[in-house]
């Protein structure tokens, strides 16, 4: 039997001290986080902001655990109490608060909080979070958020904004934030290729190229600004350096599909038809493009331009399968089926973009009873269609789309045609038809219009004429006929209206008549404009329509005409015209 050691009576056990610091009580905390003791982690975190009351970090612990613990409430006030008191520097403290108050359903709170945290956070630790939850954000308040920028991405969601912008067919906004962004970031060249365009749209064509050209300075091989240089090349006719730069264009191949796009577009646009066919057709095989009804109309176009009708009529079949509601397939395959009927025609444009050609969409418009359709308010292509042939159509195309954009009637079409207001050598009938389409969108304040090397302020709100005053009968005739025609009347209509008003008076001015029978001027002015415009009228019709005679408004007639000599001008225009 062994002999058992008995220890000396002396001898001590070794004892280890516990240094009772925040750092212990951390230990502790993440310890009964670990076997979801959420209250014990909760003591052990308030114990180690007793200790260290100064460090943000036990506080954020502390209401990280009220979080988890359903206490919102309280979570929010130990982070407002970091963020005033302790480390205003602790962004992400907002980031936590706009998760509580969204577990509150104070949706408002929770927004204002992520906001302040995308606008000052400048690590973007939560950035990709941050983005899931303004999606929540604005599904529940059913409105965008108020976001202006992102300070970690250093100008990226500025530009993100800035290109939907232009995608929506809001170029001066889109413009004005991309001069804000490339004065602050000279080396985005994405958003210098973007401002490129948001000045092709708006026609500013010569700032359109400096600017490309800027992007090419830094970046030769840009393939965007490539791409667009050689439309810019293509509109201003510069074939020579089209075709060396296209030539170039037509030996890449690049591998990203936004790449593929960008030039099989621009190949297109520039009558490289093989090639942007070629392009097209890789997008279609990619698995991420190939239910976009858009894509097979470009193929389709590319396709018919290099002879393959089958293909072209193929591909628009599909396009209208999957986009049914557009009328753009089914325009191109009527024009397919009226060339095979009527071979010896005329060939008809067929466009790459994806919209009716403008001046079909013209003659629809022209056409409906219901005004111009939604469609061509909202479309960013049709939109950029109207700003250019503002700037470079031909006097019709110019009046038909000042009289459009008056029904588009906002903040973009406004800053339109002011500026069409100080283009030097633009068609003073033309500044006239803007100016009265400019007081219908409600501008009353002066407005600056230049004619030559001459600037003067005009009241829009006021009939143009050379008079030195303008009384308020002479204007309570327009008035009144403005009010009975605008059913019946379109813009241009309504403009002459008042310009044979006006040239009326200037005539007789000063011995000009008292206008005390407002209904039988207005009358008088409304069968003359329908004269003038070709359509058919009596005088028993204006006159049931201002409720007098058809004798009163007949002598009304032969006064105005008698000074303007409305019949006789139409007699030498129309000699069949009685």
């Amino acid at each position: 039997m062994k002999e058992r050691k008995r220890p000396a009576k002396n001898q001590r056990g070794k004892v280890l001290p516990i240094s009772m610091d925040a750092g212990f009580f951390f230990e502790r905390a993440v310890s009964s986080l670990d076997r979801y003791r959420y209250d014990k982690a909760l003591k052990y975190f308030r114990k180690a902001v007793e200790y260290e009351p100064s460090n943000p970090v036990n506080h954020c612990n502390m209401a990280g655990i009220l979080s988890e613990m359903g206490d919102y409430a309280a979570s929010n006030e130990v982070l407002q109490t970091v963020l005033e008191e302790i480390d205003p520097s602790m962004t992400e403290c907002y980031f936590y608060m706009a998760n509580n108050y969204a577990n509150m359903d104070m949706f408002e709170a929770a927004e204002e909080a992520l906001i302040r945290y995308l606008e000052e956070d400048e690590q973007g630790q939560f950035l990709s979070e941050a983005e899931e939850m303004i999606d929540l954000l604005q599904y529940e308040l059913d409105r965008p958020t108020k976001l202006k920028s992102i300070k970690s991405r250093h100008g990226v969601y500025e530009h993100d904004q800035a290109r939907a912008l232009l995608e929506e067919g809001k170029f001066a906004q889109a413009v004005k934030m991309l001069e804000e962004l490339v004065q602050t970031r000279p080396d985005f060249l994405a958003a210098r290729n973007n401002l490129a365009l948001g000045y092709y749209y708006l026609g500013l064509f010569r700032k359109a190229v400096e600017t490309v050209e800027e992007v090419l300075v830094q970046d030769p091989g840009n393939l965007h600004g490539l791409c667009n240089l050689a439309i810019f090349y293509q509109y201003a006719g510069n074939r020579e350096a089209l075709e060396e730069l296209a030539g170039r264009l037509e030996n890449i191949v690049p591998f990203h599909q936004e790449h593929v796009f960008k030039l099989a577009t621009t190949m297109g646009i520039l009558g490289r038809h093989e090639a942007a066919f070629g392009h097209f057709q890789r997008l279609m095989r990619g698995s991420e493009t190939n239910l976009d009804a858009s894509l097979y109309h470009y193929a389709a176009v590319a396709a018919y331009h290099t002879g393959q009708k089958e293909e072209a009529e193929k591909l628009w079949k599909a396009a209208k399968r999957m986009d049914p509601s557009s009328s753009v397939p089914g325009y191109y395959l009527n024009i397919l089926s009226q060339e095979r009927e009527h071979p010896e025609a005329d060939p008809v444009p067929v466009n790459y973009q994806y919209l009716l050609p403008f001046e079909e969409q013209m003659k629809r418009w022209e056409a409906s009873e219901e005004g111009i359709p939604a469609e061509m308010k909202e479309n960013p292509l049709i939109r950029s269609s109207f700003f250019w042939a503002l700037r470079h159509g031909d006097h019709k195309t110019k009046l038909q789309v000042i009289q459009a954009m008056g029904l588009i009637a906002d903040q973009e079409v406004e800053e339109a045609l002011q500026a069409f207001l100080l283009e030097p050598d633009e068609d003073a009938y033309l500044k006239e038809m803007a100016l009265f389409v400019l007081r219908n969108l409600g501008v009353n304040q002066p407005l600056p219009v230049r004619s030559g090397a001459t600037t003067t302020l005009v009241d829009p709100s006021r009939v143009s004429t050379q008079l030195p005053v303008w009384r308020s009968e002479w204007q309570a005739v327009v008035d009144l006929a403005l009010e009975r025609m605008k059913p019946s009347f379109d813009l241009q209509q309504q403009h002459d209206m008042e310009t044979l008003w006006a040239e009326f008076l200037t005539r007789l001015y000063p011995d000009t008549p008292t206008v005390s029978h407002l209904e039988g001027w207005a009358a008088a002015l409304e069968y003359l404009t329908a004269k003038m415009h070709g359509q058919s009228v009596t005088y028993e019709q204006v006159a049931q329509k201002y409720n007098i005679s058809a004798s009163t408004a007949r002598r009304y007639v032969q006064r105005v005409d008698e000074v303007c000599g409305v019949k006789e001008k139409l007699a030498d225009i129309f000699p069949s015209v009685q």
